[in-house]
């Protein structure tokens, strides 16, 4: 399973990025105002984010009908190589990545959380598919249950394109664990997140031993 990074800020990327385990990028509306970002330095955040990131990033177009958004995906696309289309699974964001698959412009359908909605997404063109984990968490249902669905209906048929499910909207190592053993080609995981994944009270525990030994050692 690859690691992408949920976040629209420059130094965690960074700091994420020089720990050799991100491979990619998420971004959405939101993330960027968490950072106070501005209409008109949008574009340049995201080339900022693809120069730190060889891998793919998601810029997410905001248009909710088809002709907006393939306006949209179009100019994002246009930023950088490694841009992918974030594109909203409904029947506007459908048509859409199908147009812009069409053009050979990368889609990740975002705020899937059904298996017909990411087998409709995968016929539509798109080349990431994101359930969401976390908000079925939020309403009392089960959010790694539903992903696993995902992750075995998509596997269950050929696509014209290679398909990845990204586990998104993360909360947790537990998450992350499961989606690994469940078979997810990717989970986007927020940068304190990914910072708990390395972190064991037993890594800590005999380190403070090893340190302590080696003091022993270094005074006899």
């Amino acid at each position: 399973m690859k690691f992408f990074l949920d976040t629209a800020d420059l130094d965690q990327i960074a700091e994420a990025a020089s720990w050799g385990v991100v491979a990619g990028v998420t971004t959405n509306p939101t993330l960027y105002a968490r950072i106070g970002g501005k209409l008109a330095d949008f574009p340049a955040h995201i080339q900022r984010i693809c120069a730190l990131c060889a891998g793919p990033v998601s810029a997410e177009a905001v248009g909710t009908t088809r002709a907006d958004i393939i306006a949209e995906g179009q100019q994002l696309a246009a930023l950088a190589p490694n841009v992918v289309v974030k594109v909203p699974t409904t029947i506007e964001g459908l048509a859409a990545t199908k147009a812009l698959a069409e053009k050979n412009i990368a889609v990740n359908m975002t705020l899937c959380f059904s298996v017909p909605q990411a087998i409709m997404a995968a016929r539509a063109g798109a080349t990431y598919i994101s359930p969401f984990v976390g908000r079925f968490d939020d309403i009392s249902e089960d959010g790694l249950a539903q992903l696993e669905d995902v992750v075995v209906a998509i596997e269950n048929y050929e696509f014209d394109q290679q398909v990845n499910i990204i586990a998104a909207s993360i909360r947790s190592a537990h998450h992350v664990t499961q989606a690994a053993l469940m078979g997810a080609d990717i989970a986007t995981v927020p940068y304190d997140v990914l910072k708990k994944l390395v972190e064991h009270p037993l890594t800590d525990r005999g380190l403070a031993s090893f340190e302590a030994d080696w003091k022993k050692v270094i005074t006899a």
